[in-house]
């Protein structure tokens, strides 16, 4: 199998359409035979990191490339980064408004349900520049 890649590009504040790229992930992943166990942590991941985008940051994107042997998510986001990585890997911990939490959102569980799904998980972040999230899944 060669390596296959895709970009979706992730808007600040897209509520909308929220979950529109981890679900296109869903269904390539679906396409290719991934076993659907993996696909479920992926898609969670995924989903994850994409809220975060459209809550935390002025816009990003998520990439996906499948190898043989793995999976690999990578979420970049324009924005204020994270000052505090292993606060922000907490249970519980946000820094979403009132707003967002009165959608649902903002739970303080993004970071953490990511690391859980993933079986490599990295955080880069870089104040006033933006974060980049790295998750890879072994199939």
């Amino acid at each position: 199998m060669d390596v296959i890649q895709y970009n979706f590009n992730v808007e600040k504040d897209d509520f909308d359409r929220a979950g529109e790229a981890s679900s296109n992930i869903k269904k390539i992943l679906r396409q290719l035979g991934i076993d659907a166990a993996i696909i479920r942590r992926i898609a969670i991941a995924t989903y994850e990191a994409e809220i975060n985008i459209v809550i935390h940051s002025l816009g990003g994107e998520i990439d996906l490339e499948v190898d043989p042997g793995c999976i690999k998510i990578t979420a970049k986001d324009r924005g204020p980064g994270i000052a505090n990585i292993d606060l922000a890997m907490q249970e519980g911990y946000s820094t979403a408004s009132d707003k967002v939490r009165e959608m649902g959102f903002g739970a303080g569980m993004g970071l953490p349900n990511m690391k859980k799904c993933s079986d490599k998980f990295e955080v880069k972040s870089e104040l006033g520049i933006g974060t980049a999230i790295t998750m890879i899944m072994f199939i």
